[in-house]
């Protein structure tokens, strides 16, 4: 916040004025603090005025995703089961040859996908 000064000449700081005067009661009906702090008859704090928004963006919010998670550990990832090995030597030549091309296949494939991802 900036100084003003009065018509009288004085400089009155807002800052500083603010931050002396927030736990002073506000003037009307609704039982805050001039910070914005839910107070009770004695000025005693209830509830916070972060508190109230961080209720008021959790009532507004529905995504589970968007709502804060405290030490909440991350689950470790499986294990990713090994390629199972084929003999070829059990196969016949068709069966071998099928394989063989499976194989040139498939990095044929991931070669295209990565070529995709490029444009």
């Amino acid at each position: 916040m900036a100084n003003y000064k009065t018509a009288m000449g004085k400089v009155v700081d807002m800052a500083a004025l603010t931050a002396k005067n927030e736990k002073t009661r506000a003037v009307g009906n609704m039982k805050v603090n001039a910070r914005g702090d839910t107070i009770d008859a004695q000025g005693r704090i209830i509830k916070t005025a972060t508190a109230k928004v961080n209720d008021s963006y959790n009532k507004t919010v529905g995504n589970r995703s968007a709502q804060p998670v405290r030490n909440k550990q991350k689950a470790s990832v499986p294990p990713v089961p090994p390629k199972p090995t084929i003999d070829l030597s059990q196969l016949n030549e068709i069966e071998r040859e099928i394989e063989e091309n499976l194989e040139e296949e498939l990095e044929i494939e991931k070669i295209k996908a990565q070529e995709l991802k490029k444009k």
